[in-house]
């Protein structure tokens, strides 16, 4: 079942864990609740239904106006479907890269609006800036920034393995890498190092990942070493299965 709570000023964490899962792990999407509310992540498909009864104890569903796909993968937009039957003036926002190369071959009918690095979108009340950040970790990946509470909508990046807390405070960060590791999630350390030695200047308060807690601006210091410091890419193996040499 999905919960939600407010991690930040107007902004609510919608999250479900599947204990199950081989990768067991908490899967959440950032409702934002301004003028023109924006979903960041829809969610698999399958889970639509307890998302929607998670996000209707906030604002009506119909009221969507903006869902921000990080990147093209089930977890970032599997639900578009039934969230754009429900709410027909939504715009999907995705990076101008991910526009390009796979919407323009899918079956959708949506709006669509394609952005670049230092686009931005006012939603009344928050503020959404976006980051082009390619192999982080797909090609056509894109970070958000919500300017009036400084908070980072990081995807897959910071992420924390098991069913974790709304917010964490913990260090996890030889977890995370050790994770990614396993999961050879980044191919290389390079695009990522990119991202990470450009966030310090922004002023963040929060890092909101789409898997685990979100990290206060304070606890976040040990996961922003551990992604400069530690080896994380692609070592062979997948999803914990070494690949043939």
């Amino acid at each position: 079942m999905a919960r939600i709570d407010e991690v930040a000023p107007g902004i609510h964490r919608i999250s479900y864990f599947d204990p199950g899962a081989p990768t067991p792990i908490t899967f959440n999407q950032f409702l934002i609740a301004g003028e023109h509310p924006a979903l960041i992540h829809t969610g698999h498909f399958q889970r639509h239904a307890e998302v929607r009864r998670a996000l209707a104890q906030v604002l009506d569903p119909t009221r969507l106006r903006y869902v921000v796909a990080g990147h093209f993968e089930a977890d970032e937009c599997g639900a578009m479907a039934p969230l754009l039957a429900e709410a027909p003036g939504l715009t999907l926002v995705c990076s101008e890269v991910g526009s390009s190369i796979a919407l323009r071959g899918w079956d959708y009918g949506g709006r669509v609006q394609a952005v670049r690095d230092g686009d931005v979108i006012d939603l009344g009340g928050h503020r959404l800036r976006f980051l082009e950040t390619p192999h982080v970790h797909h090609w056509d990946s894109l970070m958000t920034v919500e300017e009036t509470t400084g908070s980072l909508f990081s995807s897959d990046l910071f992420i924390q393995a098991g069913e974790q807390p709304p917010v964490v405070r913990a260090d996890l960060s030889r977890d995370m890498c050790r994770l990614y590791r396993e999961l050879g999630l980044f191919a290389a350390e390079a695009p990522v190092r990119r991202v990470v030695d450009r966030l310090p200047a922004m002023g963040l308060r929060w890092i909101h990942p789409m898997h685990g807690g979100s990290l206060p601006a304070e606890a976040a210091e040990p996961y922003f070493r551990a992604l400069r410091e530690e080896a994380f890419a692609f070592d062979g193996r997948l999803r914990g299965r070494m690949l043939p040499l």
